[in-house]
């Protein structure tokens, strides 16, 4: 009698359907592959999609809009007072997710991909036991597997409170109405894009950061640039403070700091806590397929995103950082492939990192603290955007642009942009570092006038002593 004749079967399996897990269940069955792709939740996407990268995506966009039609005021254009229907803008705001979910489930559906919405644990290296969200249970044997469970809010382990007002960046993103004082917990870029967008928003922010800096994983001149217009919207920045305490008290949170060993209190309505993201590991039963994770509680694989267990591969946030969507949809490809039997690698030379604040900030390659612990030599330029024209004519010379070169000007180690649209503009400079484009590529490369993509030119032509938009001895 056969075993297993109670099982599903499938030659791959892929657990979570985020920008990683349904990349890789369509590139797998693209190439001749019968899937099986598994999601704890009814809305395919992810996280990203439906409590991340999206939905903060949208509100920043209305958040642009309103801080733009503020500073037109000084040039000349004068709206009526903003009025919000907080109701109606949620309702476009899970629109947008409802049509790009069910994009990917017609996606799914065209490949013939059988999708199970429940949560997946492992029986053994080849066997999953999904339980439905019918709490019916379904066993699956199968030949291959990627695991693609993405990541949740980090928690701080003495402030812990369940409260409906400390709320996590999922819970902000689907409020019900604008707090009037926001604490965000954290310095780091979800903390500062979701401040920024509920500071439009008409919500008092205050800013309460552990370290010294703001984003501590950029440079800080580009980091200058966004802190000092965040000082001037925000209520709060505080630097070098600790939350020490969250008291619950009536319809708001009284918060003790502390800072220079002095301790203080103000209320809020909300407390936003984001201090980072931990990888989605816990609930797989990892060690009954034999996998055991790292001291940081990721998964560890090798270039072809393959973990100990030769069968059973993993991508994306649990992989380690940086925990970033289109890291995990190239992963997602690269573990299809060699599923399939073609030999693919994630080798990339460089990874870009965007935060969507306005001004944006936007990085890849190098940042100048990685070269100086390397102690790898190098040459700075820098292009102010006071320099180029479309930035004045769009009320936006705030800006920069910066290239970090090798010390003989040659090679391209690292870019960086503060300014409006820098996530747009990253992307050449992460396509010159990937195809080796020396300065002197860049620099002769003519870019359309007027543009900020210009300012990226400028920079080079600096590099390479041919600048004619500044003058420098």
């Amino acid at each position: 009698m056969d075993k297993n004749k109670n099982y599903i079967k499938a030659d791959l399996v892929v657990i979570g359907s985020g920008p990683g897990g349904y990349t890789a269940a369509f590139r797998a069955s693209d190439l001749g592959l019968n899937v099986i792709l598994i999601d704890k939740n009814q809305k395919l996407g992810g996280v990203c999609l439906n409590r991340g990268c999206i939905p903060s995506k949208a509100y920043l966009h209305l958040s642009k809009i309103v801080e733009e039609a503020k500073e037109v005021k000084d040039i000349g254009l004068n709206f009526q007072k903003l009025s919000i229907n907080f109701e109606k803008i949620n309702s476009w705001k899970d629109t947008i997710i409802n049509n790009l979910s069910s994009g990917i489930k017609s996606l799914a559906k065209q490949r013939k991909i059988k999708i199970i919405n429940g949560k997946a644990t492992f029986l053994s290296a080849d066997k999953l036991l999904v339980q439905d969200i019918q709490k019916k249970n379904i066993n699956i044997i199968f030949s291959h597997c990627i695991i693609a469970t993405g990541s949740s809010p980090s928690i701080i382990n003495n402030l812990n409170i369940n409260h409906p007002r400390i709320i996590s960046s999922t819970k902000a993103l689907s409020l019900n109405k604008i707090p009037k004082r926001m604490l965000v917990i954290g310095g780091g870029y979800i903390g500062l894009e979701l401040g920024t967008a509920y500071s439009s928003f008409g919500s008092k922010i205050t800013i309460a950061e552990f370290f010294p800096e703001l984003l501590s994983m950029a440079d800080q001149d580009l980091v200058k640039t966004l802190h000092q217009t965040l000082k001037n919207k925000f209520e709060h920045i505080y630097l070098s403070t600790e939350v020490k305490d969250l008291k619950p008290d009536k319809d708001h949170i009284v918060v003790t700091f502390k800072n220079n060993n002095k301790l203080y209190k103000d209320t809020y309505d909300i407390v936003l806590l984001c201090i980072g993201r931990t990888p989605n590991t816990y609930s797989l039963n990892l060690e009954k397929a034999g996998i055991r994770l790292d001291k940081k509680g990721f998964i560890p694989v090798n270039k072809k995103r393959r973990t100990i267990i030769p069968n059973i591969y993993a991508i994306g946030d649990i992989t380690g950082n940086p925990m970033l969507a289109h890291k995990a949809t190239h992963e997602g490809k690269v573990a299809a492939e060699n599923i399939a039997g073609l030999n693919a690698s994630f080798e990339p030379k460089a990874i870009p990192s965007v935060i969507y604040t306005n001004p944006e900030i936007a990085w890849v390659g190098y940042t100048e603290n990685e070269l100086k612990n390397n102690n790898i030599q190098y040459n700075k330029a820098i292009f102010p955007w006071s320099a180029s024209g479309r930035a004045i004519a769009t009320n936006s010379s705030n800006g920069k642009t910066k290239i970090l070169s090798s010390k003989d000007s040659s090679q391209v180690l690292g870019v960086g942009i503060v300014g409006i649209n820098a996530g747009e503009l990253i992307s050449e400079a992460t396509l010159a570092i990937e195809l080796n484009a020396t300065i002197n590529d860049i620099a002769k490369t003519i870019h359309p006038h007027p543009t900020l993509s210009e300012t990226f030119a400028n920079t080079a032509e600096i590099l390479n002593k041919t600048i004619t938009d500044l003058y420098i001895k």
